[in-house]
């Protein structure tokens, strides 16, 4: 892994510097220490329709997304939960207002045999979720073994800011070395540390101060304003590096629609590369195979993302979703939804978007009007909506 990370920053660093004829700085220089980081976010969007239809139409969308990753040599333990609630009622006279939520939580924890040597793992995972018109929730667990390590990069990028801002305003003067980077992406990647030791109120005085030290010197109060100000008050997007695959064994104790427990198999894989500073690619896929004696099935998903920071408060987010699912007893069901977002970033913790987007369902199911769902032609989308920032 860190060999072939190595030659991939070594690669880019020599076409950059061809470029520009200096040495550029990019998220691969960054070595991970313990850190932490979290992504929460609440999502809303309401649309509103009257005139010329029988009824005041309406739909409206909330969605809820957190992340939290804890990071060592040793360890990684993931947090992650994804829900979404919509409401919605038709233009025609007698349609009913329909609701529908789904929500899925899990932990995952990688346990490395020896960081020291190579990146192999072993791995363990809870899931629990819950939908409309279920029968029981959907709870499973896994064990199983992996090899790679992403890196949360996100220090160094705030890093490149801090050094960045504070260079333009003329705050720091000459040349910045690779060591200094690190070593002051090591103590912004400290900041939980801080914060316990120092208390919410009064952390950030000695966490900017150390930052000052790191880079070799003691910045004055304007410096000390702007690196907070780009740490605490400006929107950094989450950076990660590297790869992983994972393969394990379980078991789905309860389902949506009540079956008894089934044992399972799971298949991941997750790719991230900071392609410039400002442009993140990622990927993840996981496949899960359900074993039942006439009833065997398995579900597919595979979510891409390419974010672009147009502007320290405007970043455009582009998203593919493919999810496809297979069983004895049903159709084959496979969605594609492609999204592209701008994000206008209000203050750190509240947005504007603007979204554009395209789904197509084949469920091999044609559409016969008041017996089937209408989903045979792309769906299009235009919305506006409000996103809060909870970390």
């Amino acid at each position: 892994m860190k060999p072939i990370i190595t030659a991939l920053s070594a690669a880019v660093g020599l076409l950059l510097s061809s470029a520009t004829g200096a040495e550029e700085i990019t998220m691969f220089d960054y070595e991970e220490a313990t850190s932490a980081y979290q992504d929460a976010y609440l999502n809303a969007q309401f649309d509103l329709q009257s005139g010329n239809q029988d009824q005041t139409s309406f739909s409206t969308d909330i969605s809820a997304n957190y992340d939290q990753v804890f990071s060592s040599p040793d360890r990684n333990t993931r947090v992650n939960f994804i829900g979404d609630t919509s409401m919605s009622r038709g233009s025609s006279d007698g349609d009913s207002t329909k609701k529908n939520y789904q929500a899925l939580a899990s932990l995952t924890n990688d346990m490395y045999f020896n960081p020291t040597q190579n990146n192999a793992f072993w791995y363990s995972k809870a899931e629990i979720g819950a939908q409309t018109d279920m029968v029981d929730p959907f709870t499973k667990l896994t064990v199983g073994v992996g090899y790679g390590r992403v890196v949360n990069a996100t220090p160094m990028a705030k890093t490149i800011r801090v050094i960045e801002e504070l260079q333009e305003r003329g705050l720091l003067k000459g040349s910045v070395s690779r060591a200094t980077y690190q070593n002051v992406a090591q103590i912004i990647a400290k900041e939980p540390e801080y914060r316990s030791r120092y208390g919410s109120a009064d952390y950030a005085e000695y966490w900017v101060e150390a930052i000052g030290k790191a880079l070799g010197t003691t910045l004055g109060p304007r410096g000390a304003i702007k690196s907070y100000d780009v740490l605490v008050n400006e929107r950094i997007s989450t950076r990660k590096y590297g790869w992983l695959v994972r393969a394990g064994i379980g078991a789905v104790l309860t389902n949506y629609d009540g079956s008894d427990t089934k044992p399972a198999l799971e298949v991941g894989a997750e790719y991230h590369y900071p392609i410039n500073n400002q442009l993140q690619f990622s990927n993840e896929a996981i496949l899960t195979a359900i074993l039942d004696d006439g009833d065997n099935g398995f579900n597919a998903s595979n979510s891409m993302s390419l974010t672009y920071e147009l502007r320290d408060n405007i970043d455009w987010e582009n998203t593919w979703l493919l999810n496809y699912s297979e069983s004895d007893g049903s159709e084959d069901l496979m969605t594609n939804s492609l999204k592209s977002t701008f994000r206008y970033y209000v203050s750190n913790v509240i947005s504007l978007t603007l979204t554009a987007g395209l789904s197509k369902t084949d469920d091999n199911i044609d559409y016969v009007p008041g017996v089937t769902d209408r989903n045979d032609d792309v769906d299009k989308t235009l919305q506006m909506g409000l996103t809060y920032r909870l970390k």
